[in-house]
Formats: C-alpha cells, structure tokens, sequence
C-alpha cells in the first residue's frame, strides 16, 4: 500500500442555486455543453446552464423532472448527443428525459425496470444502447424504443456502480467483485476478479484512455486496476481520505480529468483530492466542507468540477439532522496547475 505526496490548497467554489431540499447522490456533464444535471433523494432531476467566463461561473436552473412518488434518484448518465438524460433510482425504472420536453406528468418516461433499485447507469456510445445495474444483481442493456432489455447478464450479486468509457465498461458489486466488459457490438466479459481492496467497494472509475480503471472503498483507500497491459504500469493502492490510522472515511466518488487522466476522489471527511496516477502524486487537497460529499464530476472539458455536498448515511439514520445536514452542489473552476501532471521532483 502506497501514499501518495500531498499538495494543500484553499478555496472558494460556486454555489448552486435550487440544489433542492434533499441529499444529492449522482452528478452528471452533458458530453457536448455545460449542462449539469443532478439526481436527489427528494425525487428530483434538475438541470442547470453553467456559464463560464474569466474564471467565474454561474449556473442557470432551467428545468427539474420527477421520479414517480418522490422516489430517490440514484444514478445518472447523458446520451453520446447531449439531448437525453438517463437515470435511474428506487423506483426500479430506467427513465428517459430529453431536454426541452417536459414530459406532461412532470415524469420521465420509463424505458425498462428491474426488481430492485437502480443504483448504475451508463450509455455506450457506439451502439446507443442504455446500460443499468440494479441491486436484484441484473445487467440490463435498453435500445429506448421497448420495454424489455436488448440484452441482459446476471452478476454474483448487487451492483453498486458501473462505469463506461469508450468501449470499457467496469461494474463493481457488493461481495468486493469486479467485472469489466469489452461493449463494442455483442457485450463480452473481459475479466472478473476480487477488488484488491479487504473493504467494501462503493464506487468504480474507468481511466479515460480506457486501459484501466479506479476502485474506492468505504475504508479511505483507491486501488488503480489495469485491463491492458501498459509498459511500466502496475497496478497499486493507497489510502486516502482519512485523518489517522483508526479516523477512516468512505470514498464517496472518483471522478476522471478526460484531458489529463488525472482524477478526483471525494469522501466521507468533506473533502476533494486531485490525483496523478501515473505518478503516485497528490496535486491538490481541497479543505474540508464540514459535510460528506456524496458525488462529483469533471465536465468534458475539464475546466469545471461539480461535487454534491451531503450526508452520505455512511454513519447511518441516527447522525442525520434534516434542519442542519446541507444539500448543496458546488462548482469549482479549475485552474491547470490543479489537475495537469507534475513530473516527479517538482515543487507542488
């Protein structure tokens, strides 16, 4: 187990307006403009405009949809065009929402459903197939057109998380259980294996040039996975988000720099992390937000960080207070210093 060097730094970071009353589980970045998009316990999909300019930013609401009965909202994921949103939650649906329509229910349409709660949702780019992993352990894969999956894999247990990058797809299930795909045409399975971590997984990443991908665990550490043989690559971990050896916090989040393949990670302590993978450094350690950060998110560009701060229920019902607990979602506007690769050696 490795540490990584650390780099300190402080700052203040934009506040979203109507976050909504309610905790924040995933955070989304349309592929082709700065919409953001989140989901929350309360039921909502909200959408924002984020405006960029000189280093400021500002975020628009332009519209909120509802999962039905209030439902949480526990994934998220955009269409390759940007147009459609697709989430997914305790209501056992796949829903579809297309910017610009509201749908006259206030309800996005329902385009396939599992036995249990939708917890991962993902869009493959190269064939337009919606992916969802729920925790009744089904893989299900959705063209949007019908209500029965195009194709579907049963998996040794519930999925927590999944991930898709260009043709990768990672899934991380309970039981510390791995699987990774190759989803170009036919979906085929590449390779399942154990995490290397001794805790349970709560969150999967795909490297952007798709050779590899990041775990995080609920006891503070990130293991670095490769699927394609990289020379002079390895795979490793390290501890993160904690103050000491017996003060350990969940990894909430890990969330990858598409220009650079550096990536975040967000946790139960309330606070963001830049990292270099390549070079086992810490770029940047944001200051604690005194509330867990549940989500977070690059967007495509990778000049804008999104991350939700609100109670992650890793301590369980009795240590949430719904007057106090904040549901905020905040933009951080990154300078390239932040989050571009520093050769070993160098001052940081």
């Amino acid at each position: 187990m490795t540490a990584f060097g650390s780099s300190a730094s402080s700052t203040e970071d934009y506040n979203v307006p109507s976050a909504g009353n309610d905790g924040i589980a995933c955070l989304s970045w349309s592929p082709t403009a700065n919409n953001l998009v989140s989901g929350n316990w309360d039921g909502g999909v909200r959408c924002w405009e984020v405006q960029e300019q000189a280093g400021r930013v500002q975020a628009v609401p332009k519209a909120q949809v509802n999962h039905e009965n209030s439902s949480p909202v526990l994934c998220s994921t955009f269409s390759s065009d940007g147009s459609t949103v697709f989430t997914g939650g305790v209501d056992k649906a796949v829903r579809m929402w297309q910017l610009g329509q509201q749908p006259p229910t206030g309800i996005p349409q329902q385009v396939g459903i599992h036995d249990e709660a939708v917890k991962g949702i993902g869009f493959i780019n190269s064939t337009n197939l919606i992916v969802s992993g729920g925790w009744d352990k089904m893989l299900k894969f959705w063209d949007g057109r019908q209500q029965q999956p195009v194709h579907q894999v049963q998996l040794a247990d519930k999925i927590y998380d999944l991930d898709i990058q260009g043709n990768l797809m990672v899934v991380a299930c309970a039981g510390r259980k791995i699987y990774a795909y190759d989803v170009q045409g036919q979906p085929r399975e590449h390779e399942r294996k154990e995490s290397a971590l001794k805790y349970q997984t709560r969150c999967i990443a795909a490297f952007p040039d798709t050779t590899g991908y990041a775990v995080g665990s609920i006891e503070g550490r990130v293991a670095i996975e490769y699927v394609t043989r990289v020379p002079g690559k390895e795979k490793f971990a390290f501890k993160c988000h904690r103050k000491d050896t017996t003060t350990v916090y969940s990894v909430n989040a890990i969330a990858f720099h598409k220009g650079y393949g550096t990536f975040a990670t967000v946790g139960g302590d309330g606070v963001v992390n830049f990292w270099d993978k390549d070079n086992k450094q810490r770029l940047k350690i944001f200051p604690s937000r005194g509330e867990t950060i549940s989500c977070a998110a690059f967007n495509t560009p990778g000049n804008i960080f999104a991350y939700g701060v609100s109670y992650d229920w890793s301590k369980g019902a009795s240590h949430y207070n719904p007057a106090t607990s904040k549901n905020e979602i905040r933009l951080h506007v990154v300078a390239e210093d932040e989050i571009r690769p520093k050769l070993k050696g160098s001052k940081r």
